[in-house]
């Protein structure tokens, strides 16, 4: 099944990439890789939640964002591959927490997860769970991606 029809299967639609707020690009193919820019988990135009976890945000909701994250990856990617031609190979995650948070793995399992419902095993993949003291906007979480082209499944 395309990972589109994995996305309607699952209630989810590809999200307009945001416009980026810098000198940057969303998502760049560079040979048969495929660079994203780190996303912070805006739907329809509002961060989720901002704040650091766990004080402001559960680690529930920041598995949330890093969900919407993947989501808006998806969405990243879409505009320079079809998404039926790619595997994921890393996400680099990062966590706006306190000091004594060590939770990272289980907020960035929001996005694994959602990777691999719609990609299947080509969503599997290596990553980074760190924990940083703020990032852009208030965001909770943010996620960039390195993905290789592989051709039609």
């Amino acid at each position: 099944m395309h990972p589109t029809a994995r996305l309607a299967h699952l209630g989810l639609s590809l999200p307009t990439p945001n416009t980026p707020v810098g000198s940057y690009l969303p998502a760049k193919v560079v040979g048969d890789l495929v660079f994203t820019s780190g996303v912070v988990p805006f739907k329809e135009g509002q961060l989720l939640f901002t704040g650091r976890v766990p004080d402001q945000v559960t680690p529930e909701d920041a598995a949330e964002c890093a969900r919407q994250c993947a989501l808006n990856i998806l969405g990243n990617l879409a505009t320079v591959v079809d998404l039926g031609e790619i595997e994921i190979i890393r996400i680099n995650g990062y966590v706006a927490s306190s000091p004594n948070f060590t939770g990272h793995p289980g907020v960035l399992n929001g996005a694994s997860d959602l990777l691999a419902e719609v990609l299947g095993d080509r969503g599997r993949h290596t990553r980074v769970a760190v924990g940083v003291a703020a990032l852009p906007l208030g965001a909770p979480v943010e996620i960039d991606c390195m993905a290789r082209i592989v051709g039609p499944d």
